[in-house]
């Protein structure tokens, strides 16, 4: 049962409101970006950065499945969502989301707040992320990019994927990246990595070459991608209310936990 939205209140305020799929863009092979529009044109989100939202569907034994997804669209937008989904063999959210056609309905709830960010909240940030980990990632970016006068904030992000048609937002990022002095990226493509992106994986040494001089201590890490790369990188999450302990490389680096948020 989902709750009616008043024109008065944001889409999201934690009850599950049905969104209506208006137009699918393909951007890969295996992924492509829904935009679902909200009750009114003029609504808000209620959505921040950076936070996300739960999707609801009956399965095909009639029992709810729920899975939660990272819009791309910013959050201060009226009228709709965007969500990037990428298809997997066994993901039964993400094929049942891959079905949907313009004008059918799906349900969802929120907001999901995850990591609030105010303004130079962190001087400095490195985001770590792998395939579809790019999204919780791209909020924040987004949200210091698009608020320079305010926000000075360095960014630099590693982002590894397997090929380079796996790389998601890649012209987004690439834009960003050439408009923005304070926004450094490097892409690592695993086989065959075409000129401008890194062979091979996200390794030590691409790390301290992303940080440069900088001070590991001084930094805010955050992490989102496959078990592999938190495996690597960090260290697993152990639930959303529990970040787990601290290993892998940034653990090496003598980092402290607290410095660390895992998506």
């Amino acid at each position: 049962m989902t709750t009616p939205v008043s024109a008065s209140a944001p889409v999201f305020s934690g009850e599950f409101v049905d969104l209506t799929l208006t137009n699918v863009t393909k951007v890969s092979h295996d992924s492509s970006i829904f935009r679902f529009a909200f009750p009114g044109a003029d609504d808000d989100s209620g959505l921040i950065t950076a936070s996300a939202i739960l999707i609801k569907y009956a399965g095909a034994n009639g029992k709810n499945i729920i899975r939660p997804y990272t819009p791309i669209s910013d959050p201060r937008t009226k009228g709709y969502l965007d969500l990037l989904v990428k298809v997997y063999p066994e993901g039964k959210a993400s094929k049942h989301i891959h079905s949907l056609k313009p004008g059918d309905k799906l349900a969802f709830k929120g907001p999901i707040i995850k990591y609030p960010w105010t303004p130079n909240k962190d001087a400095s940030i490195v985001l770590i992320g792998g395939g579809t980990g790019i999204t919780p990632l791209y909020q924040l970016i987004h949200e210091i990019t698009s608020n320079r006068a305010e926000d000075k904030t360095e960014i630099t992000l590693l982002f590894g994927n397997k090929t380079a048609d796996d790389i998601l937002l890649y012209d987004e990022l690439k834009s960003i990246a050439a408009k923005d002095d304070k926004f450094k990226v490097y892409f690592t493509v695993e086989q065959n990595a075409p000129e401008g992106t890194i062979p091979g994986f996200i390794t030590d040494s691409l790390v301290k070459k992303a940080i440069g001089d900088k001070d590991f201590k001084s930094l805010k890490f955050f992490v989102c991608g496959p078990p592999g790369l938190y495996n690597a990188i960090s260290g697993p999450k152990v639930s959303p209310t529990d970040q787990g302990e601290l290993t892998g490389l940034l653990k090496s680096y003598g980092v402290e936990k607290e410095q660390v948020f895992k998506f």
